[in-house]
């Protein structure tokens, strides 16, 4: 096995995901039929985070995710429409990836992540 650098492992699972933008992330959000996932670890929810998110840090979101886990967090469901993001979209990336092999198939991430959304002018909530 070849070694990759983590940016070309990023770029490659931004090929094979869905990468929403904060417009079409936003939409999706009023819609009420989609659940958001902020995977960033905790010390970064004090710049804050989007409403509504479910926070479930990237170290521990297979365990949250996985029905069969202990830990499993019940607002997440494999049938459901799920839109990751972390602070800039890397993490997201590769956790839609993760997610797909624990069967959620409807799954996408917010492409530039949290600074990507407030580049934009969304809202933001304080932590």
């Amino acid at each position: 096995m070849t070694a990759k650098p983590i940016t070309q492992q990023v770029q490659e699972a931004r090929g094979r995901i869905d990468n929403l933008s904060a417009d079409q992330v936003e939409q999706e959000l009023n819609t009420g039929r989609a659940t958001l996932v902020d995977v960033r670890d905790a010390p970064e929810l004090a710049g804050g985070a989007i409403a509504g998110a479910v926070h479930a840090s990237r170290g521990m979101l297979e365990f949250y995710a996985d029905p069969a886990s202990p830990y499993h967090k019940s607002e997440l469901r494999p049938g459901d429409r799920v839109i990751l993001y972390c602070a800039s979209g890397g993490r997201s990336a590769l956790a839609v990836e993760a997610l797909r092999g624990l069967g959620y198939a409807n799954v996408a991430h917010l492409d530039g992540g949290f600074k990507g959304w407030q580049a934009a002018g969304k809202p933001v909530s304080s932590a």
